[in-house]
């Protein structure tokens, strides 16, 4: 039998990148203004788009909306712009606000204490969640909100048709607007239904 051939080789090392910051990436040659959206969630670590903040008031009503078209702050730089909008929206209306834990910060809970609005963000530390769970108030609000992703859903897929195809952010920013405006006509017309059907019932 002839002798084995050995044949060296080297495995080549794997080069380190640099990282590049998000700001100096290019995403588009057409569209500027899209960014790396960190989302972290099984099957989407990172998204690419503009960072789109909805805020709806307890009857599902979209009462404040923002797509934003810098780079995409975290959550917690979301509530006191919003917070803003809806006070000069809607004056001293605005009674609650919940969240997810993503806008929970020391900030965010001056700003609602300052202006009196109950505080119903989810905290961060799992001690003050599991303290915070004994109030009636805060965990009605909590199951209120855990509603919004499926809301959210139906905005993406059934409204926004899963993506936007408009070019350039103004027509996105637009497009978002009227998609709020019609979902939330259907919204309201959904309540009128069920105010009419609920009267019929009593009536008969």
């Amino acid at each position: 039998m002839p002798d084995a051939i050995i044949i060296p080789f080297e495995l080549p090392l794997p080069q380190v990148l640099p990282t590049i910051d998000n700001a100096e990436k290019i995403l588009s040659l057409y569209e500027p203004d899209l960014h790396v959206i960190v989302r972290r969630k099984a099957g989407a670590e990172v998204e690419f788009g503009n960072k789109l903040l909805l805020g709806e008031n307890s009857q599902g009503v979209i009462i404040d909306w923002d797509l934003i078209q810098g780079l995409p702050p975290a959550d917690s730089k979301l509530l006191p712009g919003s917070v803003g909008r809806m006070k000069q929206g809607y004056g001293p209306q605005l009674k609650a606000a919940t969240t997810d834990r993503g806008f929970d910060s020391e900030d965010n809970r001056a700003i609602l204490g300052s202006e009196g609005i109950y505080n119903g963000m989810c905290p961060r530390s799992v001690p003050e969640l599991e303290c915070r769970s004994r109030s009636w108030k805060f965990k009605r609000l909590q199951r209120r909100r855990s509603h919004t992703e499926g809301r959210v859903g139906i905005v993406k897929n059934a409204f926004l048709e899963g993506r936007m195809l408009s070019t350039g952010f103004a027509h996105r920013e637009l497009r978002v607007t009227w998609t709020v405006r019609v979902r939330n006509l259907w919204v309201l017309a959904r309540m009128q239904r069920a105010a009419a059907a609920a009267a019929e019932r009593q009536a008969a």
